[in-house]
């Protein structure tokens, strides 16, 4: 399944995706399909982020790439004895084709394209082997983030956590194999990043396994997977491209 949440008549409503055609739902997709009898097409959708999180968990340094170059912009540390995970507020959410700009004071802002996983059902102590059961579906997320702020601070939450800091799309499939997928991130064409999931530290299964020992994952939430290496600033005026082989393109302009 492809799913996607749009606007129609000035408010959202999810839908699955079939070749150019939305079919509407009257709900979201969570429990079950409930289809309402309409459909759109895609070309005259306005996409917007195909999740409702509670929460953005994310993964720091799980390609051993991106440790190396992450060790001379933020700090000395090595490759983590388990998953460094961080949060992100809803504040950040930002829509396919949707625009990204810094306070006046951020002098560094980065893209880091990432495999996002959205979860379909309430998650806690999950196993790694049942982590297929909680899981919607796979889509694309930039991880924007305050590079300076970051270093400065010592801890994650205000460089990662500015207002529109996690573009989100276009879509959200079953259809892929998280681990082994695709990703690429392009800035003005330009391909900036390039690696495949199988190449993760610690891979989407014991992720949720690690999460959810934790904490309680819910229905919409999202898990960002960590980048690889070609991490890099952006500038005003700049559009960034991260796809996803399978799930598509999310593409931020940044102003």
């Amino acid at each position: 399944m492809k799913y996607v949440r749009v606007l129609r008549e000035g408010g959202p409503v999810w839908g699955v995706l079939e070749g150019e055609r939305v079919h509407t739902l009257s709900k979201a997709p969570y429990k079950e399909l409930a289809y309402d009898g309409k459909h759109l097409d895609l070309k005259d959708c306005t996409l917007l982020a195909p999740c409702e999180p509670t929460k953005l968990v994310c993964i720091g340094r799980n390609y051993y790439d991106h440790i190396s170059e992450l060790r001379d912009m933020v700090d000395g540390s090595g490759t983590p004895e388990q998953p460094t995970l961080f949060l992100k507020g809803l504040n950040c959410l930002n829509h396919p084709e949707g625009h990204v700009g810094a306070p006046e004071f951020v002098t560094r802002l980065d893209y880091e394209g990432e495999l996002g996983v959205v979860i379909k059902k309430r998650a806690k102590n999950v196993k790694a082997a049942d982590f297929a059961d909680y899981v919607l579906g796979y889509t694309c997320l930039n991880d924007v983030t305050a590079r300076d702020i970051q270093k400065a601070d010592g801890q994650w939450a205000r460089g990662k956590s500015m207002d529109g800091f996690a573009p989100i799309g276009p879509l959200v499939t079953d259809e892929i194999d998280p681990a082994n997928a695709d990703i690429e991130t392009r800035l003005n064409g330009r391909v900036v990043q390039k690696s495949n999931t199988s190449l993760f530290i610690t891979g989407v299964a014991k992720i949720m396994e690690f999460i959810t020992a934790a904490m309680t994952l819910e229905p919409g939430d999202v898990i960002a997977t960590g980048t690889p290496a070609g991490v890099g600033p952006m500038k005003c005026g700049d559009v960034v491209e991260v796809e996803i082989k399978g799930v598509g393109v999310l593409r931020t302009y940044i102003d």
